[in-house]
């Protein structure tokens, strides 16, 4: 009998090992928002929370949609640094964008919409890679329900949200 449960139980004990935490999130799934139209997210964000922030000021950014599709102007602090990026993102998937242009690591990257509520009022970019994850509101402060939601999707999708910062 105990042949039969003990490597059951070791199986069991491997499989719940954490996962290895690279950049902001640990390896495995992250889902973008699948339902999503993009030009939902014109218009002008601010940022409330970030991964690794210490040290700069919170920054926002303007979606704005033109000719070729989507295009950004973002100043945001990610990892401790105040990062800009203005040009156009390719929409490359559902909720999935990429800057188009010559733009700083980890900007450089694809960003996923992880989650935007019901009223397009916070949204939540991440990337698969996990070098930055970002909420961004607009409207004012954000309140306390839309933060838990937002970090529930974010800790869902594998980050590590003991390292957000939230202003």
């Amino acid at each position: 009998m105990i042949r039969l449960v003990l490597p059951a139980l070791l199986l069991v004990a491997c499989s719940t090992a954490p996962a290895r935490i690279e950049g902001f999130r640990a390896k495995g799934p992250i889902y973008s928002n699948a339902v999503m139209d993009m030009a939902q997210i014109e218009g002008r964000w601010t940022q409330v929370a970030a991964f690794g922030a210490e040290g700069c000021r919170p920054g926002g950014a303007e979606f704005r949609r033109d000719g070729a599709g989507l295009s950004v102007a973002a100043r945001l602090c990610l990892g401790g640094e105040e990062l800009r990026y203005g040009g156009p993102l390719a929409v490359t998937g559902p909720g999935r964008m990429t800057p188009a242009g010559k733009a700083p690591a980890p900007l450089d990257r694809e960003w996923w919409v992880l989650w935007v509520d019901v009223d397009t009022r916070t949204l939540v970019i991440g990337t698969p890679d996990g070098s930055f994850g970002v909420i961004l509101n607009r409207g004012g402060a954000l309140p306390q329900d839309r933060l838990v939601a937002a970090r529930d999707i974010l800790e869902w999708n594998g980050y590590d949200t003991g390292r957000l910062v939230v202003w």
